[in-house]
């Protein structure tokens, strides 16, 4: 019964992110039934094979306090962890490279729901692992399916999540440390800004980063944070998505004065 109530809960939760938001935005979010809707889970797990920065020291930590059944007889596990904030399926605050951008706790949750937009540039990301979105390939995706309406989550798919957790794979390179030989692909400035115009809430990506690998100035960072847009690294599980018609969920750790946080994407389906 517990188990059933707190599934009631989480439902009726979502249920209600969704309606509200529609309610505000999206027509094609009105029309979509979520008690008939297909979950996809977006996220990666995070475990010891999580993929954090070349440059981060310390990674993902879990430690048992206990684990067994106690001195009264019934079992009880609870653990401790640590993890940086940017790693596996996470969120970029605004304020990651925008000073007076908005931190974590900051972002309004509306900014975090919306009507999600898949642009698959898998086809020209096998042939150029550096690929980055342009704006051409954005105004393409329009043609085809509709102006990107405001408030969407804008999902690129590169098929770079099929090598996680392949950290050579993954980034283009394994050295420790170093960030200064990495390759995937991503996000173009040109795009960025086109998107940013569109008043799109989120720009998420299933590589390690919404700038591409070889990226020094991070300018599509720059761009987002400066408009107050969340960046979403490191999604999976994009090819399950229709290119419109889905509606998306980004959950970070409400982390106070955060620049980023561990998140829970997930996607309805109709």
């Amino acid at each position: 019964m517990t188990i059933f109530l707190r599934l009631s809960f989480t439902f009726a939760f979502i249920v209600l992110i969704v309606t509200s938001s529609s309610l505000s935005s999206a027509p094609a979010a009105q029309a979509l039934d979520v008690s008939k809707a297909t979950i996809v889970d977006l996220t990666h797990p995070i475990d010891a094979n999580t993929i954090y920065w070349p440059t981060e020291t310390k990674t993902f930590q879990l430690d048992e306090v206990h684990k067994g059944v106690t001195e009264r007889g019934f079992f009880y596990a609870s653990y401790r962890f640590c993890s940086p904030e940017h790693g596996g399926t996470h969120v970029d605050a605004p304020f990651h490279f925008a000073e007076r951008g908005q931190t974590t706790a900051a972002i309004p949750i509306d900014r975090l729901s919306g009507p999600a937009v898949v642009i698959d540039v898998s086809t020209k990301a096998a042939e150029d692992t550096d690929y980055t979105l342009s704006a051409q390939d954005v105004s393409d995706w329009e043609h085809a399916h509709g102006k990107i309406p405001d408030g969407a989550i804008v999902l690129l798919r590169t098929g770079w999540s099929n090598r996680w957790p392949n950290k050579r794979a993954y980034l283009g390179d394994d050295t420790p440390g170093d960030a200064s030989n990495l390759h995937f692909p991503s996000y173009g400035p040109e795009a960025a800004r086109l998107l940013v115009d569109r008043g799109v809430a989120v720009l998420g990506v299933d590589t390690a980063s919404i700038d591409n690998g070889p990226s020094k100035d991070f300018l599509v960072h720059r761009i987002a944070g400066a408009a107050n847009v969340v960046g979403l690294e490191n999604v999976t599980n994009l090819d399950q998505l229709p290119a419109t018609g889905a509606w998306g969920v980004v959950l970070p750790m409400k982390i106070a004065k955060g620049s980023g946080a561990p998140a829970r994407a997930i996607a309805f389906v109709p």
